[in-house]
C-alpha cells in the first residue's frame, strides 16, 4: 500500500512508517503535504454556509485537562460553523471575542440564515445578521430544532480521531483540524479517489 492509502485509512505517520519499512521523517513530510493540499482545496471550493446554521467553539490539546470549555488552560480555541445536513467550517482563533467570531460568521455564512448558538455573550448581537436562537445549557440542551447537537457532534468526531496522535503541537493544529473538516464534509463519499484528485490539483507530484 502507498503512504497516501495509509493516510486515507487514518493510520498515524509513525505506524505507517513502521508497516512500510520506511523512516518516519519522509512519511511525516508526505502527511504534512497531504494536509496542506487539503487546506488549499477547502479554500478553493468553499461557498458560504446558509439555511440553519450552528456555531460553537471548542478547545483542543494542552498538557493539562483544565476546564472542559471556555477558559481551558493551555488549549487551542477552535471556532466552528455547521450547516445542518451539510458542511462544517473551522477556524483556529486566538480569542473568542464577539468581534473575532462575528468576523468569521460574516465571511463564511450568508446573512439572513437562522443561527443556533449557546448563550455565550459573544453571540448576543448575532440577531443583526439573521434569526438567532440561543440555547441556555444551564437549563436545557435544546428541544426540537433549538439545539447545537450537530457542531458538538463534529467536535466529538475530531477529538476522537486526534487521540491517536498522542499530542499535537499547538502551532500545528490548523492543518489537522482542516483535515477533520475535509473528512467530515465528505464522510458520505468515496474519500480515497477524492484525495487523489485533491493531490493532483494541489499536492506534491508523488505520493
Amino acid at each position: 500500500m502507498s503512504v497516501l492509502y495509509y493516510f486515507y485509512l487514518e493510520v498515524s505517520a509513525r505506524k505507517c512508517a513502521r508497516e512500510l519499512g520506511m523512516s518516519y521523517n519522509p512519511v511525516a513530510v508526505r502527511y504534512s503535504a497531504y494536509r496542506n493540499a487539503i487546506v488549499q482545496y477547502l479554500a478553493a471550493e468553499f461557498s458560504k454556509l446558509r439555511g440553519s446554521i450552528e456555531a460553537d467553539e471548542s478547545y483542543f490539546g494542552g498538557k493539562r485537562k483544565g476546564n472542559r470549555g471556555r477558559g481551558a488552560f493551555n488549549k487551542q480555541a477552535v471556532f466552528g460553523i455547521l450547516e445542518r445536513k451539510g458542511r462544517v467550517y473551522t477556524a483556529i482563533v486566538n480569542d473568542v471575542s464577539a468581534k473575532t467570531l462575528f468576523n468569521h460568521i460574516q465571511k463564511k455564512a450568508r446573512k439572513g440564515s437562522v443561527f443556533y448558538t449557546d448563550d455565550f455573550k459573544s453571540y448576543k448581537d448575532l440577531k443583526q445578521y439573521g434569526k438567532h436562537s440561543r440555547i441556555k445549557h444551564s437549563k436545557s440542551f435544546g428541544k426540537g430544532h433549538n439545539h447545537i447537537n450537530g457542531i458538538e457532534g463534529f467536535w466529538s468526531y475530531a477529538k476522537e480521531r486526534f487521540h491517536k496522535y498522542h499530542g499535537i503541537n499547538k502551532t500545528n493544529y490548523f492543518p489537522y483540524i482542516k483535515e477533520m473538516e475535509f473528512r467530515f464534509n465528505h464522510r458520505n463519499e468515496p474519500l480515497y479517489p477524492l484525495l487523489i484528485g485533491v493531490l493532483r490539483q494541489f499536492g506534491p507530484k508523488t505520493h
